[in-house]
């Protein structure tokens, strides 16, 4: 389906694939251009209002820098170069305004701006990108400061606050060839590591008791014994892994199993009955930490509990039943978008037809809940805030609207054909394959 197709407003898409080519149709209808480049309305419907309190223009969470992968993707599967002038112009925005963010975190500032950044110059083969790249890590990394233990950037060793930056200067001292990188985020993970559990207390956060402890993966212990583990992964140190296997063991001890299937709290001691399954705070983003152990140790017992998360999702009932955990929402943050991600990784690693099968479900759904009432292009209404069900909206960003719903559609289509073993742009704290599919099927399209 090329970029000037059009379809009647009742006419449901027939494809992954066509469905992310109709997601893009709509933010491609939020752009705004400026002497700097291109961003993108959060909500551009009349009289359209983002989920977010606080708009983040620039944001990997919800603003250009989510929207140039998601682009930078969409070419990819569809051989487009317009798209790829979309991310252009997007990263020639965000190169040009990244000294004004003042948040330096990966989701919601700077560090997601370098990711960005690193990612459009491999793909448009532009190294003023990266350059700028460079020269966004090393303001991060002139900002660190000295806390008790270590330096570091916001005190949160949660992957929103410093885990998140710590694997973002990873990616970078990869991908830019800067040691000085690792090096700052290693001294900030030993930092980390040195906690008894490397968890997180909300505080500060109003729809929480303020002793809260979150077991969850964004803002919680799943999401911190990640990066640990990743540190091993880097390091080879001792300490890494077994601070990350400390987080485990209490991801462990909190979570509910019965028999082969396994749900995380959203919080305790206070919340042990509320079970999310998305990426944030439930089973989506707390198999990524298991899926990282068994990849850096092999041991087959971090498998066995992404396999159980896994399984409680499918015997909740989702994407069609609604929970407390898993309401109206189909975002990468806490959403269905999430749950396909994780069916699609799960496929790759495993090669089980039943979790592909089960984000082919996921997929039919979000197409399904998908709206286009003016042929503008596909969007997803949702109520992002689970306290807040009557604030229903529609987002243009990645992990809260149609740029990581389009994103996960489009891997799931790659997971589809094998054959073109295209790869999949995952940010920092992913750890299935860039290419989602099973390495025995790869050889078995390549025959």
């Amino acid at each position: 389906m090329g970029l000037g197709s059009t379809r009647s407003f009742g006419e449901r898409p027939e494809t992954p694939l066509i469905a992310a080519i109709l997601a893009g149709r709509w933010i491609r209808g939020a752009a705004v251009d400026d002497p700097r480049g291109r961003r993108w309305i959060a909500n551009p419907d009349a009289r359209g209002r983002s989920a977010l309190a606080v708009a983040e223009p620039a944001s990997l969470y919800a603003g250009a820098a989510g929207i140039v992968l998601f682009f930078l993707e969409l070419a990819a599967a569809t051989g487009h170069e317009a798209y790829l002038d979309d991310a252009r112009r997007g990263a020639c925005h965000l190169a040009a305004t990244w000294p004004d963010q003042a948040d330096l975190t990966l989701y919601h500032g700077l560090t997601g701006t370098v990711v960005t950044l690193i990612e459009a110059g491999w793909a448009l083969g532009d190294g003023r990108f990266e350059e700028t790249a460079v020269a966004a890590a090393d303001r991060i990394v002139r900002a660190a400061r000295p806390l008790d233990g270590g330096p570091g950037w916001t005190a949160d060793p949660a992957q929103r606050g410093d885990g998140g930056i710590v694997l973002g200067l990873l990616r970078a001292a990869t991908a830019l060839g800067v040691p000085a990188y690792e090096e700052i985020a290693v001294a900030a993970g030993e930092r980390i590591a040195a906690l008894a559990v490397p968890g997180h207390r909300f505080g500060d956060c109003p729809d929480l008791p303020t002793d809260a402890v979150t077991p969850g993966f964004l803002a919680g212990t799943a999401g911190t014994a990640f990066l640990l583990a990743r540190l091993y992964a880097v390091t080879g140190e001792r300490r890494f892994l077994e601070a990350a296997e400390r987080g485990a063991g209490f991801v462990r001890e909190v979570s509910t199993v019965t028999r082969r299937c396994a749900i995380v709290p959203h919080h305790v001691p206070q919340g042990r009955s509320l079970h999310y399954l998305g990426f944030c705070s439930g089973s989506a983003g707390v198999a990524r930490m298991f899926y990282e152990l068994y990849r850096v140790t092999g041991d087959a017992g971090h498998l066995d509990w992404v396999e159980r998360l896994a399984n409680g999702v499918l015997q909740s009932g989702a994407p069609r039943r609604r929970t407390p955990g898993f309401w109206n929402t189909a975002c990468q943050c806490c959403g269905t978008a999430g749950l396909l991600e994780l069916f699609t990784g799960l496929w790759a690693v495993t090669g089980k037809d039943a979790y592909l099968t089960f984000a082919g479900g996921l997929a039919e759904h979000l197409i399904g809940a998908a709206a286009d009432p003016d042929g503008r292009g596909l969007r997803w209404y949702q109520a992002y805030r689970r306290l807040r069900p009557g604030e229903v909206s529609a987002d243009t960003g990645y992990m809260v609207g149609a740029a990581g719903i389009g994103a996960a559609l489009l891997r799931l289509d790659a997971a589809q054909r094998p054959h073109e073993a295209r790869r999949g742009i995952l940010l920092p704290d992913n750890p299935f394959p860039s290419i989602l599919v099973p390495p025995g099927r790869l050889r078995d399209a390549a025959e």
